[in-house]
């Protein structure tokens, strides 16, 4: 591939980057799709680091965008913590694919989000459902590849994306929502879920919140970093030791747990996220990963 000199990598490096890079053009929510990608790439560049995301890297060098200029330099521990957010959610879906090699997986929201190949088993089959600016640009980054990985450009809200799961009879579907639902209404997300267990028995949905103060703050139009980037509002924030009673008193849902982040030792944010689940009022205030399991 012919290369360029004097472009800057997602970390706001110097470095030779492709020629032919592409505009990415995206705004408000959508935008967090980039927010995502370079801290992922930022950490998985760092020397170290748990997160092997290759891909990541490749993606973010190949958008026309100044990601330093336009997010900031920000702390790395947010980049951590996001590239450990990426190893909770693949430490969910590695294990149900080496049970269930044909399984369907359902990327929710998924942006430029590279875990289809952290994951892949060489089997599954992968649905990416996406609003269409961000599905148009997903494609030309990494063309679909039918049948094991397509692009459904529309809202996760609109139930037309079910019918292009195209699950068979038998199929397990493991659907993923990462970084997706705080930025829907509460009926929203509470129609959506209802919709997948009614639709996946036997499968399973892994999502994250972000409490109520910090859904709050978001709202205020004052979280905004130091590049200028300004963090969307998010209607949907959540007390997650209630959001687990509500969840298991739906029939069609087998169970509901918080889950635990991956042993990465001397990661800080796993630290954290481990001392929250011993303590509830530190669960309670901060962000979760929840894993749902559908009723067959």
């Amino acid at each position: 591939m012919r290369r360029a000199a004097g472009s800057e990598d997602a970390d706001g490096h110097q470095g030779q980057q492709p020629v032919g890079r592409l505009a990415a053009g995206l705004h408000g929510v959508p935008e967090t799709t980039l927010w995502t990608l370079y801290h992922r790439a930022r950490e998985a560049s760092r020397p170290g680091s748990p997160l092997r995301d290759p891909k990541a890297i490749e993606l973010a060098a190949a958008i026309d965008l100044d990601f330093r200029g336009r997010f900031g330099t920000w702390p790395p521990g947010l980049s951590r913590f996001v590239g450990l957010r990426a190893l909770a959610f693949d430490a969910q879906v590695r294990p149900f694919l080496d049970a269930v090699p044909d399984a369907v997986v359902v990327s929710l929201g998924e942006g430029l989000e590279t875990q289809f190949w952290r994951v892949d088993n060489g089997r599954v089959r992968w649905l990416t459902v996406e609003l269409p600016p961000v599905a148009a640009l997903r494609s030309a980054l990494v063309p679909e590849d039918p049948p094991r990985r397509r692009v459904f450009a529309g809202s996760v809200c609109d139930p037309d994306w079910f019918a292009a799961v195209g699950e068979r009879p038998g199929d397990r579907v493991f659907v993923v929502a990462q970084g997706l639902l705080m930025y829907l209404r509460p009926e929203q997300v509470t129609t959506l879920i209802t919709r997948c267990a009614t639709r996946f028995g036997n499968g399973v949905m892994v999502f994250d919140t972000v409490p109520r103060w910090f859904a709050r703050l978001a709202g205020t139009g004052r979280l905004r970093g130091p590049g200028g980037y300004l963090v969307p509002r998010m209607p949907w924030g959540v007390t997650p030791g209630r959001l687990l009673d509500e969840l298991r008193l739906d029939p069609d849902v087998a169970a509901a747990r918080l889950i635990d982040p991956p042993p990465v030792g001397g990661l800080a944010p796993a630290v954290v996220l481990r001392a929250r689940g011993a303590f509830p009022a530190l669960r309670d205030h901060g962000p979760a990963i929840v894993r749902v399991e559908f009723s067959d």
